[in-house]
């Protein structure tokens, strides 16, 4: 039976792709990097380490690891500068409907985000009375696509894998939570997220009706 409910932020809550961009974009200028939308899509998902490593194979060169984390730090705090703006309003539609369904519903509910701002992120949503665990990207050692944030999720919410559906945006964060035993719901286009258990163009086709009908032998 289905028990839990365990959530990635960006992409899924809320879309704070546009701020991580125009974040990336602004090291990648200072720095002379070529950076687009196309190499900015292959960080869905990833750590900050992770995805600074990922525009420098694109470009073709390296740094020390002690350069590498300076930079990430720098990108992260023009990227946090940017969550000011944030409020309750830039929810992604849908998102906080079936929140409130499933807090209505009595599930339990976590975050399962690879952000080290989660927490800053669900403080200028006014989102924390949605969830009974945060887990973030301080939370686990490895990210996606290890599932070790889901299962971090599952363990504080004293629920096993095949008793949680993972809501993810990104094709690392599917993978993730296959590979724990978790059910799935990607959303977001075929071509990234064809391999999820259950797919949604966006969340706001994702409702809590539509879940149960798709996964109806486990509710």
């Amino acid at each position: 039976m289905i028990k839990g409910f365990i959530f990635d932020l960006d992409g899924v809550i809320t879309d704070t792709a546009e701020l991580h961009y125009e974040a990336w974009k602004a090291l990648a200028d200072e720095m002379g990097w070529d950076f687009d939308y196309q190499v900015n899509d292959k960080l869905r998902g990833i750590s900050r380490m992770d995805s600074i490593k990922v525009i420098l194979e694109h470009n073709n060169t390296s740094l020390e690891e002690d350069r590498l984390a300076e930079l990430a730090t720098k990108k992260n705090d023009i990227y946090v500068a940017s969550l000011e703006n944030m409020t309750p309003d830039d929810y992604l539609p849908g998102a906080r409907e079936l929140l409130t369904h499933l807090r209505t519903e009595g599930y339990n509910v976590a975050l399962g985000s690879a952000s080290k701002n989660a927490i800053k992120v669900l403080a200028q949503l006014n989102a924390n009375i949605y969830f009974d665990v945060i887990g973030d990207g301080n939370s686990v050692s490895k990210s996606k696509p290890a599932p070790d944030i889901f299962l971090y999720g599952a363990d504080k919410l004293k629920l096993q894998p095949e008793e949680c559906i993972v809501f993810e945006d990104a094709e690392s964060g599917v993978d993730a939570a296959k590979a724990g035993g978790f059910h799935s719901v990607g959303i977001g286009p075929e071509e990234r997220l064809g391999h999820a258990d259950l797919r949604f163009d966006s969340m706001s086709e994702a409702t809590l009706f539509e879940i149960k009908s798709h996964f109806k032998d486990l509710f």
